[in-house]
């Protein structure tokens, strides 16, 4: 896998050292040599990670860290801290300016590849997402985005899996006043609850008895229910290359024993926030799709997604064999609501004609809005025998009720013209069935409106 990634450094050694050694596994490297020049480098996103020095002068490197993870363009940049500074407080203010990794001068290069590689890959999954949701954002997702970037790490839900008491017992300890610990000895009931549940982080022991906590760590990624749920491993200081295999099976972060209650602190706080921040990506993505397949008016669905849909159900139809109709639906001289009792008044009609439409058809059928005053339904598994029956019921539910307007205080009378046509896989295309479909409807009003009108292939 390759990626980007900057390496900023005051020192021209250091600069060529890590240059070097990350070149040498076919990386792209970028420098800086002080912390402005990083953060101009960051705007632009340049890179997928940054390797960043403590002790600079000008900015030092918490505070590059602490602007980097404070703006919403640069917020999703891993960071690693590598420096020579090794007391747990330093990494603890390491991770609390934001930095995804403290890492200790010298590093060896097994470690520091195997980190890099986890967080470019975690960092391009965000990159998706975020790629995804620019529509949304650019009309209000910043927003979404500074709320998440808040987030204290705080009050989550943590899975913690280790089968020896006092090691359990100390780290459920130490999160205690910030997070909701779940201690669960068994790797097999550990993969249940992390699947049933909802947590924020999973914790592992390394070190289980009769389990490889490694094969627990590959099942939690293979699984669609927690597939993004972190993993932080814990391990002893000898475990160096088997929490190496972790990274690349998908772990998260670790932690080497004896643990700084601190440090755990922090890096717990730290998984929870970005699962957060992704969450609300996913979330925002979510509705995005939503928005873009929806009529914000109605609740329906919209032409796109009628267009996008209608030819998958004629393809089903005709490999089934089975029939299928359309209906076009027009509200009758919807231009006087307007005119007479406003656009208010017209938006509260197509609310409550929506309504009632998707009432009188069953959940497999493809109700949308067309635009203006113009629906459409669409019934798999429906003959034209039926169709104009259940046409003739949706011209009634319209005709049989006033429809309220002015927040209810009068009504008035709505009627509606339908048009039905049935798919003949032998002429019909998506497009000659809705026009056919039209051409009948086009019939009910010339007829006299209120009223349904078919149109044979």
């Amino acid at each position: 896998m390759t990626a980007r990634i900057l390496v900023v450094d005051d020192v021209p050694a250091n600069l060529k050292l890590l240059s070097a050694r990350l070149t040498a596994e076919y990386f792209e490297v970028m420098t800086a040599t002080n912390g402005t020049e990083a953060l101009e480098i960051c705007a632009r996103a340049q890179c997928d990670v940054v390797l960043l020095d403590v002790v600079m002068p000008g900015l030092d490197g918490f505070e590059v860290c602490r602007r980097l993870k404070a703006d919403p363009k640069t917020h999703h940049i891993p960071v690693v801290m590598v420096t020579a500074l090794d007391q747990p407080a330093d990494r603890v203010r390491g991770l609390e300016a934001g930095a995804d990794d403290f890492l200790t001068k010298p590093v060896a290069d097994v470690a520091l590849l195997a980190r890099i590689r986890s967080l470019a890959r975690l960092k391009m999954l965000g990159d998706e997402l975020r790629l995804r949701a620019q529509t949304t954002r650019e009309i209000g997702m910043t927003d979404a985005l500074v709320e998440a970037m808040a987030d204290d790490g705080l009050h989550g839900r943590v899975l913690l899996v280790d089968d020896r008491d006092v090691s359990q017992s100390r780290i459920a300890a130490a999160l205690a006043t910030g997070q909701s610990v779940s201690s669960e000895p068994s790797p097999y009931e550990a993969l249940f609850r992390a699947a049933e549940g909802e947590f924020d982080l999973m914790i592992v022991a390394l070190e289980l008895r009769d389990f490889d906590a490694l094969r627990l760590c590959a099942q939690v990624r293979s699984l669609e229910r927690t597939r993004m749920l972190p993993i932080l491993l814990v391990a002893d200081h000898d475990q160096t290359a088997r929490v190496i295999r972790g990274l690349e099976v998908g772990v998260n972060d670790y932690l080497l024993r004896p643990l700084d209650a601190n440090e755990l602190v922090a890096r717990v706080r730290t998984q929870i926030r970005r699962k957060r921040y992704n969450e609300r990506l996913r979330s925002n993505l979510l509705e995005s799709m939503a928005l873009a397949i929806t009529d914000g008016l109605t609740g329906l669905h919209n032409r796109r997604y009628m267009e996008m849909h209608l030819q998958s159900l004629l393809d089903q139809a005709t490999a089934r064999d089975r029939p299928l109709s359309a209906l076009v639906v027009d509200i009758d001289f919807f231009k006087r609501v307007n005119d007479t009792h406003g656009h208010d008044a017209g938006d509260e009609v197509l609310r409550e004609f929506a309504a009632r439409l998707k009432a009188s058809v069953r959940g497999i059928d493809l109700a949308c809005r067309l635009g203006g005053e113009e629906f459409v339904v669409v019934m798999p598994e429906t003959d034209a025998k039926v169709a104009q029956l259940v046409a003739e019921r949706i011209r009634r539910r319209m005709a049989g009720d006033p429809f309220r307007i002015a927040r209810g205080a009068r009504t008035i009378d709505v009627t509606a013209s339908i048009g039905v046509a049935s798919f003949d896989v032998a002429v019909d295309d998506a497009a000659s069935l809705l026009k056919r479909a039209d051409v009948a409807l086009y019939r009910a009003k010339s007829e006299g409106r209120n009223r349904v009108a078919a149109d044979a292939a």
